[in-house]
């Protein structure tokens, strides 16, 4: 599918990271940006992957970005006039399957629905950004390492070991309760039916069937 969207995976021998939530907006017919608003309007989504355990089972590979952290925004707003709010207010998380390097195959393996409406998760977010704020605030944003935060922390982000930029990321642990893959205080819709989940998001009918999205 990412040949067939003219969306390279390599190039001149660099991985193009963003190349599956390229694809997937592409097969929902969405426009790309890069915007610190929410991707399609009212919802944001997300792609990340999942590797097996030696035991065989999927878990996260890593975590996910959220959005990028401007030093003065985050100062000036509290949580939810945030950025960070905005982004997580209303998300589809989409799973792949990671299978080597080279990302020469991947297919999709679910999605899920995600927003703040649980008390519990709200507020631990919240406290985490909070937690990064005062970290902002007292110790100037190079202080921010990604011990901070529960289920979101502060990361650098970006190309080398000497950027600093930072963004937003929600844990690997946060990402699998999400996706249903560990449980935490309580469950969301997981939709192993991700085609039609997509598509009933975006007021279509039906996909074809084709889930190996990488080629």
């Amino acid at each position: 599918m990412a040949s067939g969207y003219g969306i390279t995976v390599w190039k001149n021998g660099k991985k193009n990271k963003g190349w599956a939530g390229q694809v997937i907006e592409h097969y929902l017919g969405l426009p790309q940006n890069s915007l610190q608003a929410p991707d399609f309007g009212s919802w944001e989504l997300k792609v990340v992957p999942l590797s097996r355990a030696a035991d065989g089972t999927l878990r996260v590979k890593e975590s996910m970005a959220i959005t990028m952290i401007e030093p003065a925004e985050v100062l000036a707003d509290k949580f939810e006039d945030s950025h960070l709010y905005d982004k997580l207010r209303s998300m589809i998380v989409v799973a792949r399957i990671f299978e080597n390097v080279e990302d020469s195959s991947s297919i999709l393996h679910s999605a899920a629905e995600f927003d703040l409406d649980n008390p519990s998760i709200r507020k631990q977010v919240e406290a985490d950004y909070e937690a990064i704020r005062e970290v902002i605030k007292t110790k100037g944003v190079d202080a921010l390492t990604g011990d901070t935060g529960k289920y979101v922390q502060a990361r650098t982000k970006g190309r080398g070991h000497g950027t600093t930029s930072r963004a937003f990321y929600a844990r690997a642990l946060f990402v699998a309760h999400i996706l249903n893959l560990h449980k935490l205080a309580w469950m969301p819709v997981v939709v192993p039916d991700w085609e039609r989940f997509l598509y009933e998001r975006r007021g279509q009918a039906r996909l074809p069937d084709q889930r190996d999205f990488s080629r």
